[in-house]
Parts: C-alpha cells; structure tokens; sequence
C-alpha cells in the first residue's frame, strides 16, 4: 500500500515499490516453477521404493492436469476481474465516474440485502461485474483488431 509511505520522499516511495515488485514477481514464478515441475516431480516419486511414495506420486501426476486446467479458468476469470477493475477505476480518476459508482452502488445494494454475508457478496458481485466489463472490453478489442487489416496479410494479398 503506497499510502502508507505517502509523506516519504519520492525516492524512498520508489525503493519500496522496487521491493515490492521484486517480492511479488519472485513468488509469483517460484510457485509457478513448482506447479510446472510439479509432474516431473510426480514422476520422481512414482519410480520409488516406497509404496506410499509411488502412490504419492501417481497421484501427482494424475491430478496434475486438472490442476492445470483449473489455473486456467481461475487465471483467465482473474485477468478479467482485474483487468476491468482497473478500467473502472481509470475511467473514474479521469473523470468519468458513472461507471465506478454504478458498480459500487449495485454491490453495496447487493450486499446490504442479506443479513449475513453482506460484505462477501458485496465483494463477489463487484469481482462479477468487473470480470464482466473486462470481457466486454476485450470483445470490443477483438472486434477492433480483426476489422483492421494487418499489414502481412495486405501486402500479401497483393
């Protein structure tokens, strides 16, 4: 949280944000690495002596793939949760905060209808409707982009 050295001097905010960001990004791909080499791992154990290492490493390698598939539904609906959150807050910082208090509104409306659980689902339907923003965002880039010829394909045709 950058406010919490907000009155340091823009050096010291700089510092802290490399820290950070280099914290973050080595933990980010050291637990990356592992889920890779997780089968290989699976694999090293499932050629052991021991009966319950094999069984453990069976296991590894079986489950591997759906684990695989599980982090790219949850990574894919993750970027777009992200990715139109941050879009929602940009549009508000550049002055056009409809959108940003409509989202707030919707969920905090949401979240007050139930007696327990409120800031939960509050939470939930504003990750929804970002994630959905972000998918709207990204179809209307798509479109963008197949209705512009590229450049390769032109000259090719000619």
């Amino acid at each position: 949280a950058l406010s919490t050295i907000e009155g340091q001097p823009i050096v010291n905010q700089a510092l802290a944000l490399v820290a950070v960001a280099l914290a973050i990004t080595a933990g980010v791909y050291g637990v990356v690495a592992i889920i890779v080499k997780m089968d290989d791992i699976g694999l090293h154990l499932a050629q052991r002596r021991a009966a319950a290492t094999r069984a453990l490493g069976r296991g590894l390698v079986k489950t591997m793939p759906m684990l695989l598939n599980a982090l790219s539904v949850i990574g894919t609906a993750a970027m777009l949760w992200v990715g139109g959150g941050i879009v929602i807050h940009a549009l508000e910082v550049f002055g056009w905060e409809a959108p940003a208090h409509l989202l707030h509104d919707v969920a905090a409306h949401v979240g007050h209808a139930v007696q327990m659980g409120g800031a939960a689902l509050e939470w939930l339907v504003s990750a929804v409707v970002s994630a959905i923003a972000g998918l709207a965002i990204g179809a209307v880039i798509v479109a963008v982009l197949k209705a512009v010829p590229r450049r390769k394909a032109a000259a090719a045709s000619h």
